[in-house]
């Protein structure tokens, strides 16, 4: 039987002021504290697994042993999120995410002995969990506040994202220097535990409206062909999966922080945080002024910047200058992630949103995950530091070819909903 939607249980007076609703505040500081421990958890089990191996291939293989079962499963989950109560869905992700973080703990002392395939085996773990969990948590927080307010609470959750991209590396970082690995991921544990609490508190929204019997494999195939239909939809994604592919360097920050800068685990952090500086700025500036006029073209110009601020990093010897090219990648990746999400958010129904999320997080998710895996072989292949700089050339070639190609998204308008 079909259940509908519900209007969000808290309704306060009318107005813009998307933090008004508690069920979203609640779901602002789940985002935040689950951000924060999935950070220091990818740094430190980076960290840790380069200082066992000494090899940077091993991050590569980390980011690929996550994003296999995250891509395999994500047409899946986004079926799933949209027959499904997407709230029951995030706790039992967020549940398996707690048991990882704890195994970590118990783990940590023994890896020297045990070597690094007991940490993968973790990573796959959370990578199954994240296979259904990145379809259902955009799908559900758009449930949680009024049509009217999308944009603007999907500008709040993004700028939450990236406060906590910048604190979550750095207390890695130093909780490892501090307390090691094991203090690393104890609290972890406690910050997920936290993420738990809050979207307990959030009120079940009933299953999305869905066509009862239809077969699995035509949900999917629906899916897939909603974003297919729309170049602007296609056409931003795949300039994001490309550009980072080809253009990322987070995934060997660990040996520019080990042997090119020579900063230890706390630089790490530092290095590791700076883009979310750059991106935290502009995602706060988006909450009051959300994308609109020539947003396409920013997009292109936001990318093309991404690129050029990777070949500084990749030629940069210096400390400062590394972080500044960090901060200057982190502005123009977050102008970037501001239009692609509203983007998203005004080109997708209700009961359309698990599986249109799936597949862009299977864009995302292979533009990181298999961007490291990427990132590692050209390290090894060409030099840590030649590939990322390389890579930022190959960035501007792809923006060049996707201007080319998608005449529709380089004309894109965006209108603010609430206007």
């Amino acid at each position: 039987m079909t259940v509908p939607t519900p209007t969000p249980a808290s309704t306060p007076p009318a107005g813009r002021d998307v933090l008004a609703y508690p069920e979203f505040r609640a779901m602002l500081i789940a985002a935040v504290t689950s951000t924060l421990a999935s950070r220091a958890v990818a740094l430190t089990v980076a960290y840790q697994m380069y200082q066992l191996t000494k090899d940077p291939l091993t991050l590569g293989l980390l980011g690929l042993v996550e994003a296999i079962p995250a891509l395999s499963l994500a047409l899946l989950g986004g079926v799933v999120a949209d027959r499904t109560d997407r709230r029951r869905i995030l706790l039992l992700t967020i549940g398996v995410e707690v048991l990882c973080a704890a195994l970590f703990a118990l783990y940590a002392p023994h890896a020297q002995a045990g070597g690094i395939w007991p940490l993968l085996a973790l990573i796959f773990a959370l990578g199954i969990a994240r296979g259904f969990s990145d379809p259902a948590l955009p799908a559900f927080q758009a449930q949680v506040v009024p049509r009217e307010l999308l944009l603007r609470a999907s500008a709040w959750r993004s700028s939450a994202w990236q406060a906590a991209g910048i604190i979550g590396p750095a207390l890695g970082g130093a909780l490892y220097a501090w307390r090691g690995p094991q203090g690393a991921y104890t609290v972890a544990f406690a910050l997920f535990l936290i993420s738990l609490g809050c979207v307990l508190y959030v009120k079940s929204k009933g299953r999305p409206a869905f066509t009862p019997g239809e077969p699995l494999g035509q949900s999917i195939k629906a899916g897939l062909a909603f974003v297919l239909q729309r170049q602007v939809l296609v056409g931003s994604m795949a300039l994001d999966l490309f550009s980072v592919l080809f253009g990322g360097a987070i995934a060997l920050l660990p040996v520019f922080a080990s042997d090119i800068l020579r900063v230890g685990p706390t630089g790490l952090g530092l290095l590791v945080a700076a883009p979310s500086v750059g991106a935290l700025a502009v995602m706060l500036l988006a909450t009051r002024r959300p994308p609109g006029r020539g947003a396409g073209r920013t997009l292109l110009l936001a990318v093309a910047g991404f690129g050029v601020s990777m070949i500084i990093f990749g030629l940069s010897h210096n400390l400062a200058l590394s972080v500044l090219a960090l901060v200057a990648a982190g502005v123009f990746d977050g102008i970037s992630m501001v239009i692609r999400s509203a983007t998203l958010q005004l080109n997708t129904p209700d009961h359309m949103r698990g599986r249109v999320n799936a597949v862009s997080g299977m864009f995302i998710g292979a533009s990181n995950e298999l961007g490291a895996f990427e990132s590692g072989i050209a390290a090894r292949l060409l030099g840590t530091a030649r590939s990322v700089w390389l890579g930022g050339i190959v960035t501007l070639i792809v923006v060049a070819a996707t201007a080319a190609l998608a005449p529709e998204l380089r004309a894109m308008n965006l209108t603010d909903i609430e206007d």
